[in-house]
Formats: structure tokens, C-alpha cells, sequence
């Protein structure tokens, strides 16, 4: 290590650039996975704070949530410790009497259901015209006590309450009540009953396998999903996850390439002083050290770098992009670019062993 120090004293430019590529790769990295867990979180943030651990779409729905259709008169046929039935339809609030419209995903569910969250100011919703709304929504100038309007229904609606700041589908959430919810989606239809208004899932805290279902006799088959299951199959959550993160694992392989031939490079230039050392009683085993030494210290001190620097970007991001800090994750990655590294550092060790002290000092 001794050696290794001196040398990038001696060479401060040259392992200087590298330590730049280095800090440049893992700032990518490092920020392409904050990327990817910000649009992992804005898809399914809402339904993850629901706590539950099964979720029962119909059968003939191929597991997706947009394309389910129960009614409230199938929470009967469910066998589960609590459930609650939950409406989804995705729409655009705007201003009473405005033209400007903010897209947001609405729930509907019962105001004492585990499902609706706490509110952190105002108070749930006790009427078919009252919503609450999460607290990102108010970035757009929404607050307490505003008159609204949802999608293409001349309904108007009172902001009643906020909860914690959440999304899903990348966009913020409304909660109201089922009644309003049917309405919304399905206009003014005349229903016998509770038990035949439309909803979309049926939401548990038994696990997927405890869940009873009964499909004997039935029209619309019901299926249950975990809610792992239910969370890859939303719609783009699984595509966009998988693209970030392959793009993160092909920069694994750029900077191993990267330190490699770099370090390659640089032994060739040293070939006649490798060859003078041997000359001299150094051990081949301690100029091989040298090389891996060089590697991890230029790797440190450029992922270090990209760490902190990555950490100072998401103080100054905007709010309204998607990006998560999970320092667990980019501690896990930070070691794997610095193995990485020295992987491609190894690639220069076969140069030094087959150095001929002799011929490097121009004997024959």
C-alpha cells in the first residue's frame, strides 16, 4: 500500500481522471437507483400503506386492478380476519367553476375502513360530497375547505381532510366515499341495494393462502393475489423497475472495463521501472499489491465522493420527481462498484509477473 500511495502522490493528474470517471459512474448509478425507487414508490405508495396482505380481484381481470369489477355484495363471499372494499379509477380534480385540472388516482372506500389513512389535518369525509386529499396535492394550490370537481362530473365536492403525503400510478391520492365513488365512475344508476354498487378490489389483512372464497354458483369468479403479486402486476411497475435497474448493472460492467484498461495502460508506461524494482529484491507479490491497492483507493475515494454528492443532489430536487434516498442501497452498490474495480484492476497483474528485470533494464 506503501508503494501504491506514493505512486498516485507522484501521478496526482493521471489518478486524478480516474477518481473523476469513477465519481461519474457511481453519481449515475447512485442517482438512476433513487430513480428507480422514487418511480417504484409514486406506483405503488397508497396501496403499500394499507397494511394488508391480500388483495381479491375478479378472476377474468388477469390480475390487474383497472380491468376488476365486484360489487360491495361480494365482501360476503369472502372468508378473511377484516377486508374492506375498495374503489379505483383514475381522474382529474380541478377548482369549482375552473377549467384546470390536476390529475390524481381516486379511491373510494368506507371512512372507518383500515384502508383510508389518517388524516393530518381536518377530519375524514362523512358525506357523499366530502373528500380528503394527500398532502402533495396541495403543491398544486389545492387546500382545506376547497370547492372541487372530479373528471367529466359537474359534482361538487368539499376538501374536508389531508393525509401524509402519497401517490400511486406516479400521481397524488383522493379518498371518498363508495356511494360517491360508483357515481363518479358509473354516473346515476339506480341500484336495489348496497349490495349491488360497483367496486373495483376487495382489500384483507389475512394472508393470500388464508383467504376462503366462495365461487360456487357465482357469475364473476374471484381470485386473491399477496399483495407482492398485486404490486408487480400494476400497470408499468415491473417494466420501468426492471429497465433503471439494468441500467445500473451494465455501469457495473463500464467500470470495471474503465479501471481496467486504465490501470493496464499505466503498467505497460511502467514496465522498465517494474523491471528495475524487480532488479532491486521487490517481490513480484508486492508490486501486484500495489496494483490492487491503487485500485481501491481510487475507487473509494470516487465512490465516497459520488455518495455524498448524489445525497447533496436529492436535498435540491424538485418535489415533483419521483426519487427515493435508500442509503442501505447505495452503501450495497458503493461496495460492489468498489469490488468491481478492483476486478478490473487484476487485469494489469499478468504485465508485472512477466516483467524480465533484465530485459526492462535493457540487458539482454
Amino acid at each position: 500500500m506503501y508503494l501504491a500511495w506514493k505512486e498516485i502522490r507522484y501521478a496526482k493528474l493521471r489518478y486524478s481522471l480516474i477518481i473523476g470517471i469513477m465519481l461519474l459512474v457511481a453519481y449515475v448509478v447512485f442517482m438512476l437507483s433513487g430513480l428507480a425507487n422514487g418511480l417504484s414508490d409514486g406506483h405503488k405508495k397508497a396501496v403499500s400503506d394499507w397494511g394488508a396482505s391480500s388483495i381479491i380481484l375478479s378472476e377474468d381481470s388477469n390480475k390487474v386492478a383497472s380491468a376488476s369489477i365486484l360489487t360491495q355484495g361480494d365482501l360476503d363471499r369472502i372468508s378473511a380476519k377484516e377486508k374492506a372494499a375498495v374503489g379505483l379509477t383514475a381522474s382529474a380534480i380541478a377548482h369549482a367553476g375552473t377549467d384546470e385540472k390536476t390529475n390524481l388516482s381516486v379511491f373510494g372506500a368506507a371512512a372507518d375502513s383500515f384502508v383510508v389513512p389518517k388524516v393530518i389535518g381536518g377530519r375524514l369525509y362523512q358525506a357523499t360530497n366530502e373528500v380528503i386529499v394527500s398532502e402533495n396535492l396541495l403543491d398544486d394550490d389545492y387546500q382545506l375547505g376547497d370547492q372541487i370537481t372530479l373528471g367529466s362530473d359537474d359534482t361538487t365536492f368539499t376538501i374536508v381532510g389531508v393525509t401524509k403525503a402519497t401517490t400511486y400510478s406516479v400521481v397524488p391520492v383522493l379518498y371518498l366515499d363508495l356511494d360517491a365513488y360508483a357515481q363518479l365512475k358509473y354516473g346515476q344508476q339506480a341500484y336495489t341495494d348496497d349490495s349491488q354498487k360497483p367496486i373495483t378490489l376487495i382489500a384483507t389483512k389475512s394472508a393470500a393462502s388464508a383467504v376462503s372464497l366462495d365461487n360456487k354458483d357465482e357469475t364473476t369468479k374471484l381470485t386473491t393475489l399477496s399483495m407482492d403479486d398485486f404490486i408487480q402486476n400494476l400497470p408499468g411497475y415491473a417494466a420501468e423497475k426492471l429497465t433503471l435497474n439494468a441500467m445500473v448493472y451494465f455501469l457495473f460492467i463500464v467500470v470495471a472495463a474503465v479501471v481496467g484498461i486504465f490501470l493496464y495502460v499505466m503498467t505497460l508506461q511502467k514496465t522498465s521501472l517494474f523491471g528495475i524494482l524487480k532488479a532491486q529484491g521487490v517481490a513480484t507479490s508486492y508490486l501486484v499489491r500495489s496494483i490492487i491497492g491503487q485500485s481501491l483507493i481510487v475507487s473509494i475515494v470516487g465512490v465516497a465522493l459520488a455518495y455524498l454528492l448524489s445525497f447533496l443532489t436529492s436535498l435540491v430536487l424538485p418535489a415533483a420527481m419521483p426519487f427515493t434516498v435508500d442509503l442501505i442501497q447505495w452503501s450495497l452498490y458503493g461496495v460492489i462498484l468498489i469490488l468491481v474495480s478492483m476486478i478490473g484492476g487484476l487485469f494489469s497483474i499478468r504485465t508485472v509477473t512477466k516483467v524480465d528485470p533484465i530485459t526492462a533494464i535493457g540487458g539482454e
